[in-house]
């Protein structure tokens, strides 16, 4: 098993209120775990699921999620 920190972070798409809501929170996976089935899994009941996977060079990886007009980012990166 390896250890991941995932941050969640929700973008608050109205013009007038550009906060965003940021979660962290630390994850077990197996060694060979696939991270986009990891965040797939997060939106099982979601028809329209559009997901942007970017791969940083420091070993983190990002995937943009828009799902029912909300803009999340989850990057996760292993201890």
């Amino acid at each position: 098993m390896a250890e991941y920190e995932v941050i969640r972070e929700m973008f608050n798409l109205c013009p007038g209120n550009q906060m965003r809501d940021i979660f962290i929170e630390e994850v077990e996976l197996p060694e060979d775990a696939d991270l986009e089935a990891f965040v797939r899994n997060k939106f099982k009941a979601e028809e329209e699921l559009k997901i942007e996977r970017t791969d940083k060079e420091d070993g983190s990886v990002v995937f943009d999620v828009m799902t029912a007009s909300i803009h999340q980012r989850y990057t996760i990166s292993r201890f």
